[in-house]
């Protein structure tokens, strides 16, 4: 049941450890309060790769505990609006989010193939894989054509370096300003609201 919740918590976060052959050249875009972000042309999309790097003061134990509280986790993953579990076998799951867009632009939604593998040396990576056909379109949102990237939790004595790298292709139509901005906000805000709530005593 954990792992079940573990991976559910991913759903919405939009997302692991995929080839680094789509994603190369990396440019630091924004590094503040800790929080490195950096950005990467992808061939063949007008869309960039974000990964987010963070350290945060707490214990690997906790912090994935906060990636297993399904229902909270919207509250710290960027535009999250919902999210729920669709399946789950062994270390996979298949997870539904509904994200938030600024008008005019028509809210996202997204279903991942989400796999958990636990490293020898302690380390945690959450592998995410987009599949827009699970099911069929819902109504009123744009469903995410394409998702690839990972998360990834390694400890570090009493804290934990978070990587959260994605690539998505949105689906349907994007004004470039808003592309641009998203792929800043959505990795520092959601290591932020991670940090925030992890830090807490």
């Amino acid at each position: 049941m954990r792992s079940i919740k573990r991976v559910v918590m991913l759903c919405g976060m939009g997302v692991l450890l995929a080839p680094t052959a789509w994603a190369e050249n990396w440019q630091v875009a924004k590094d503040e309060e800790g929080i490195k972000v950096s950005l990467s042309e992808v061939a063949g999309s007008k869309y960039k790769a974000y990964r987010g790097v963070i350290v945060i003061k707490a214990p690997l134990a906790k912090v994935k505990a906060l990636q297993e509280d399904v229902v909270g986790a919207c509250a710290w993953v960027h535009e999250c609006k919902s999210q729920k579990l669709l399946k789950h076998e062994g270390d996979q799951s298949w997870t539904y989010t509904q994200f938030n867009t600024p008008w005019p632009v028509t809210p996202r939604d997204s279903i991942l193939h989400v796999t958990t593998v636990q490293e020898a040396d302690g380390s945690l990576t959450r592998k995410l894989e987009g599949e827009p056909k699970y099911l069929p379109e819902e109504k009123g949102f744009v469903r995410v054509a394409q998702v690839e990237g990972f998360w990834k939790l390694v400890p570090k004595g009493d804290s934990t370096e978070v990587t959260y790298q994605v690539h998505t292709e949105p689906g349907g139509s994007v004004p470039s300003w808003l592309a641009n901005k998203f792929v800043v906000d959505a990795p520092f805000n959601t290591l932020k609201g991670l940090r925030e709530r992890a830090e807490k005593n």
